[in-house]
């Protein structure tokens, strides 16, 4: 029976401003397999809030899907939320990108009160009960927090987002480039890859701090 030990990637879309962060996927799928792992990929099957040209920066008049968006980066290899099983894997990872705080919960618009997509609370909050590691990337922390509470995370030095994480709960720690922080309790890690002025250097830097951290912990 094969150690390799097997991540679940989580993604909300397909875009920094209305999807996941693509050099932050991108990077963690890279890490992951380099690391010596194995990953499947995962988004939920729903709308997305909306479209924004990334060129502009202004929404568009039409209507996607957040799975079929997230299969671009996927490369078609992907599956349904509703299919996860904490069972199948050993760590899950949520890269960044307003996806996040647009598709699986509202955090971008109720900040504090959001809401959060039921099949991606289900997910971290089976991990979390298994014990099991959960990286989070950029602004993927608030959505952790949201579910969990009390843990501790970072999303770098944004202090409006980290005083909002301290509000759901949980302790927030300033990072810069490439750092981490470990909850070993819950074993949640995090890093802010985009949340800093960051460059694609350092978003893999800080992509692989994460994995690393995560075969730290099993």
């Amino acid at each position: 029976m094969s150690d390799t030990k097997k991540f679940a990637v989580i993604l909300s879309g397909n875009g920094v401003f209305d999807g996941s962060e693509i050099h932050e996927a991108t990077m963690a799928l890279y890490s992951i397999m380099k690391n010596g792992g194995e990953y499947e990929i995962f988004a939920p099957d729903i709308k997305q809030h909306h479209v924004i040209n990334h060129i502009t920066g202004k929404e568009m008049n039409e209507t996607r899907n957040v799975l079929i968006e997230s299969a671009r980066i996927a490369r078609g290899n992907i599956k349904s939320l509703k299919e996860f099983k904490e069972g199948d894997f050993d760590a899950i990872v949520f890269p960044g990108g307003l996806g996040v705080a647009k598709n699986l919960c509202s955090f971008a618009f109720d900040n504090v009160d959001c809401t959060v997509n039921p099949e991606v609370e289900k997910v971290i909050k089976d991990m979390a009960a298994a014990g099991k590691p959960i990286g989070s990337l950029c602004i993927s922390p608030v959505l952790i927090s949201k579910v969990l509470g009390n843990i501790t995370v970072t999303i770098g030095q944004d202090s409006g987002t980290a005083e909002s994480i301290e509000k759901l709960g949980a302790t927030h720690k300033n990072t810069g480039h490439g750092d981490v922080v470990v909850d070993e309790a819950h074993k949640i890690v995090t890093t802010p890859c985009y949340m800093l002025d960051a460059n694609i250097v350092q978003i893999a830097e800080g992509a692989d701090a994460v994995v690393k951290a995560i075969f730290k912990l099993f």
